[in-house]
């Protein structure tokens, strides 16, 4: 974090964006693997093909794409949602912009509020261990 905080505002920013963007692309296609191993067992195949999923499923492709950009807006919500996404079967052509919305606010935020906040932490760390 010392790495990023150092660095002008664009490349901290991008930096972030970068890291972020591609921990959240992870995150659904571990989804889309769970979902593929989930059908590989019979009795899982059952419940994850029924009608009530498919419904789910259909639901997260038209709303989901809100819950995307928003989690990213929140602390310890970002992963189960690009997860469900990815689980739910979002299509990209939905993900990808929400998704890109939703780093491109967590980069802001963090290259903004999140920097001054790690430097005051840092700065008062200092003074207490001197």
């Amino acid at each position: 974090m010392n790495w990023i905080a150092e660095q002008p505002f664009a490349l901290a920013f991008v930096s972030l964006f970068v890291i972020v963007m591609l921990r959240a692309n992870a995150t659904y296609w571990l989804g889309r693997g769970a979902l593929s191993g989930g059908r590989l067992s019979q009795k899982m195949a059952r419940h994850l093909e029924g009608p009530t999923m498919l419904r789910a499923q259909r639901l997260t492709a038209r709303l989901g794409i809100v819950a995307v950009p928003l989690s990213f807006l929140t602390i310890g919500v970002q992963t189960a949602i690009n997860f469900s996404a990815g689980f739910m079967l979002m299509p990209l052509r939905r993900y990808l912009p929400a998704v890109t919305v939703g780093c491109l606010l967590w980069a802001l935020l963090y290259s903004t509020v999140g920097m001054v906040g790690w430097g005051a932490i840092t700065m008062l760390w200092d003074q207490v261990t001197a």
